[in-house]
């Protein structure tokens, strides 16, 4: 066993290696951040946490020269720094991975690490390349595929390149925005791993995400935003899951298991509104990203797919929306084939869908908050009438979907992409559930959203469960699964390992499923 990384212990009078105080930043309407003090000394690991649109995201900006402040000032080892772009924060030893990838899709793995950093060598050769992307990916345990272009990832794979470029560049002063959102539990540990030897050198973490019992796992101190004002910084080690949440939302949180059923309920229908039968499709590299998947969800039930990232979740969700045709097999709605897919044609049958990357799939980032609101029903009355489209319907709509996305929008008018990752996931997810009358394809629906949002999504999912709609729901965290699911279908790459009624499930069961054995073969294990 090896030992642990012993703690950076700073001398005494060492000032921090951040320092910000009494930082306000306004947009039109609203107040992003108000007298907000944040310090991190050398050698810790400060955990960021707030609801989606507490300011988190706004106060890092600010910290890394995307954003000026609009009030405050931020000393640097003890000096006062104004970062004026991300490249003077980058020299002055900031690095961030925001929650939104940044990488040329075009480019492979090692090109995007090796994109604009001073230490790539001139006029290098793509297996140069490769091979110094593969020394530092086994240096920072994350694993990654040099040659691969980035637009043939997964989502968790392009995150892992992400981590990677910014360690690369030996950041002092490394921000994490939900870094583990989209990678597996051993992949988080690797991370965690690498987190702990980076700020044994002295440097600090700062590490923003939502899943509190890994923010009391790895930091040593924790700050808590509302409402864009600093609640508190305390020690990790005298905080508790159910006070961060408390002191995030203002309120208790409480998780329950969703599956039972209310009074008036709509009844488990025998035929099945979507089904796959023998479904194989590939992947955007070529290879075959599902194979021989045969599945079928019926109305009023929630289907799970547990799975490690990347093992076909992306391409299943796409394909059972449409937006990516078999090359084997048949998709059947309500007993029915389908010829070839068409989104649109699935979206008018009822199908709704929650993508796994809300900003690349969900949304269009440069248009309106209205235009992405009312996105489903644009061609539809009230949106649109005898071929006319009325821009004050729009608004109208919008208006009543944020609100009932419990989404506060100062201006319909600007950019989706300015708002905060939770809002936007708030806001494709009550925007999809409208069209969803038959089927709700949710991909990691609570994904970026605070504990609170999460409770709210998920009750969301029931309700449209409870009013007849069949629901599938992909998601990495299996105590979601299991809080909601009538079964548990395990993809191991791109195959279905088995299909478990929820009612008895062993954890231990799903995880060897998880790892690549069927269900059949462990029954006759066991």
């Amino acid at each position: 066993m090896m030992s642990p990384i012993p703690r950076f212990m700073p001398l005494p009078g060492t000032p921090p290696l951040v320092e910000m105080k009494g930082i306000a930043k306004y947009f039109p309407g609203v107040v992003a951040n108000e007298d907000v003090d944040l310090t991190v000394m050398p050698g810790e690991i400060h955990a960021l946490l707030g609801e989606n649109g507490a300011g988190k995201s706004t106060l890092m900006n600010i910290l890394t020269g995307i954003y000026q402040p609009d009030k405050g000032e931020m000393l640097i080892d003890g000096y006062a720094k104004s970062l004026a772009s991300p490249l003077q924060a980058i020299a002055a030893g900031i690095g961030m991975v925001h929650q939104h990838f940044k990488l040329v899709q075009a480019f492979t793995v090692a090109e995007n690490i090796h994109l604009g950093w001073a230490e790539t060598p001139i006029g290098a050769s793509a297996p140069v390349l490769e091979a110094r992307t593969e020394v530092l990916a086994r240096r920072f345990n994350l694993e990654t595929r040099p040659s691969a272009r980035v637009s043939e990832l997964s989502t968790g794979e392009q995150q892992r390149v992400e981590i990677l470029k910014v360690l690369a560049r030996k950041a002092r002063i490394l921000i994490l925005d939900e870094p583990t959102a989209v990678l597996t539990p051993a992949e988080a540990r690797a991370l965690f791993a690498a987190l702990r030897a980076f700020v044994a050198e002295g440097h600090a973490v700062i590490f923003i995400s939502h899943k509190l019992e890994e923010v009391l796992e790895i930091s040593d101190r924790i700050t808590v935003l509302r409402g864009g004002r600093k609640v508190a910084t305390q020690d990790a080690a005298d905080c508790t899951v159910k006070g961060l949440a408390r002191m995030m939302v203002g309120r208790d949180i409480v998780l329950a298991d969703m599956r039972a059923r209310p009074q008036g309920a709509g009844p488990l229908a025998a035929m099945p509104v979507l089904a796959l039968d023998k479904a194989s499709t590939d992947g955007s590299g070529g290879a075959v990203a599902l194979k021989d998947v045969t599945l079928a969800v019926r109305p009023g039930e929630i289907l799970g797919i547990a799975g490690v990232a990347g093992n076909g979740q992306r391409e299943l969700s796409q394909v059972l929306t449409g937006m990516r045709p078999l090359s084997g097999g048949q998709l059947l709605i309500d007993g029915q084939a389908v010829a070839k897919a068409d989104a649109r044609a699935f979206a008018k049958a009822g199908i709704g869908h929650i993508p796994e990357d809300r900003l690349k799939s969900g949304l269009a980032p440069a248009l309106s908050v209205a235009a992405n609101a009312v996105l489903r029903e644009y061609d539809k009355p009230p949106v649109s009438a005898r071929g006319m489209f009325s821009p004050r319907a729009a608004l109208a709509l919008a208006r009543s979907i944020a609100e009932a996305a419990a989404v506060a929008i100062p201006d319909f008018a600007m950019p989706v992409r300015n708002l905060s990752g939770g809002n936007q996931q708030r806001l494709v997810a009550r925007r999809e559930m409208r069209i969803a009358s038959r089927l709700l394809v949710a991909a990691y629906p609570s994904r970026g959203l605070d504990v609170g949002a999460i409770n709210t999504m998920l009750r969301y999912i029931v309700e449209l469960r409870d009013a007849g709609a069949a629901i599938i729901l992909i998601s990495e965290e299996l105590e979601e699964l299991l809080n909601l699911s009538d079964r548990i279908a395990v993809l191991h790459e791109g195959e279905v390992m088995g299909v478990l009624d929820n009612d008895h499930i062993d954890i231990e069961r799903i995880g060897l499923m998880m790892g690549g054995q069927r269900q059949a073969d462990i029954k006759a294990a066991v």
